[in-house]
């Protein structure tokens, strides 16, 4: 029987993947620090007992050392992400922990066939554009002046006009946030490392990836925990910009799946995978979707509000991961009505919404536009 260590095996993707990983026959190990900030209650009770589990930290030697030991394949999961301005702590958490995989690796000779590492979208920043007069673009983020007076569409470098979003392929990589050059890094040791070493990898670049499980403690955990919290307590969901924005959820399962087809794949080696939801959704149907879902009366807010760094249009092409016989097969209104039923085991959820708040108002994350468009 295989062995397969997941780092993060506890965590939001970790323990969907983990529970596939045994439905599927694999011994599963799972190192995971239970992060105060995610799991401040300790180990969840959803982590599987047949999964052996140790408590430690990827970016620690002896914790690391100590769960390569017999294994046989690799998934990658353990990250840090926050709006905390702790840069250093995503270079360490995240790209550290990888360069240190491949030297114990390498150290100590163990034979492990293949490693999947979690990337994100966010290695792509703005993403890919065509302008009429100037051709295909990977703009920088929208300047402050910018989004301070309301105009959201991302404008071409050269002559300033409005261009059209295009799919983002695997190739755009133009990370603009600590979290995604961290993430970028992951890549470049995957494919020189392991060419080098020729351990095969795989790097899957998630988008918003939705469903249960999904840590409520979190304030970073993303729009779907935001808009059940607010609609819970009797307030709109808030959607930031003109909430055109378009966006592409995908569900944890289907996150999981991909994780596997990934491992299993033999005839690819160090490649980057996009794992989207195929659909876009704006961010306003996806708060009218969450609304319905929950049965309110509420109508979405659009107060002229935006989040400094976010991206425009984020709609990954996942024609790479279909090529291996992958679908995304759950639709975004199944990922609402999955997490209401997992926000509803919990009761006391007004300092949770709070606190998501209060966290990017005190980094000066959210801000409020001054001059109508």
């Amino acid at each position: 029987m295989a062995r397969v260590l997941v780092t993060g095996g506890a965590g939001f993707i970790g323990s969907h993947t983990v529970d596939l990983l045994l439905a599927r026959g694999y011994a599963v190990r799972i190192l995971d620090s239970l992060q105060p900030r995610v799991h401040p209650l300790g180990k969840p009770d959803y982590v599987p007992p047949e999964a052996e589990f140790i408590q430690g930290d990827v970016a620690n030697p002896a914790d690391l050392d100590r769960a390569l030991q017999g294994v046989d394949y690799l998934v990658h999961l353990a990250a840090y992400q926050d709006y905390l301005p702790d840069f250093s702590t995503f270079i360490h958490v995240n790209t550290e922990s990888t360069a240190l995989l491949f030297e114990l690796i390498v150290a100590r000779g163990y034979p492990v066939r293949k490693i999947v590492f979690a990337s994100s979208q966010s290695v792509a920043g703005e993403g890919k554009y065509r302008c009429p007069q100037h051709g295909v673009v990977t703009p920088d983020l929208r300047p402050e002046e910018q989004l301070q007076g309301g105009a959201w569409e991302v404008r071409c470098p050269t002559c300033g006009i409005e261009m059209e979003s295009l799919l983002i392929d695997e190739e755009v990589a133009r990370p603009h946030t600590a979290y995604g050059v961290s993430k970028y890094a992951i890549e470049l040791l995957a494919r020189s490392l392991g060419a080098r070493y020729r351990i095969p990898t795989a790097c899957m670049r998630y988008t918003y990836v939705q469903g249960a499980r999904n840590s409520f403690y979190n304030a970073y955990s993303g729009i779907c925990r935001i808009f059940a919290l607010r609609l819970r307590h009797g307030l709109p969901p808030v959607c930031y910009e003109d909430g055109q924005q378009r966006r592409d959820y995908v569900n944890v399962a289907d996150v999981a799946r991909a994780n596997l087809l990934a491992m299993e794949e033999p005839g690819q080696v160090h490649r980057v995978y996009n794992v989207g939801g195929g659909r876009p959704v704006t961010v306003l149907e996806f708060a009218r979707i969450m609304v319905d879902a929950y049965g309110s009366s509420l109508e979405p807010s659009v107060p002229g509000l935006y989040r400094l760094g976010d991206t425009r249009h984020t709609i990954s092409d996942i024609s790479a991961m279909q090529h291996l016989g992958w679908q995304p097969a759950i639709p975004v209104e199944q990922n609402v009505s999955e997490y209401l039923e997992w926000m509803s085991r919990y009761e006391a959820t007004q300092e949770y919404l709070e606190e998501a708040e209060r966290a990017m108002r005190q980094q000066n994350v959210l801000r409020q536009v001054r001059q109508p468009a």
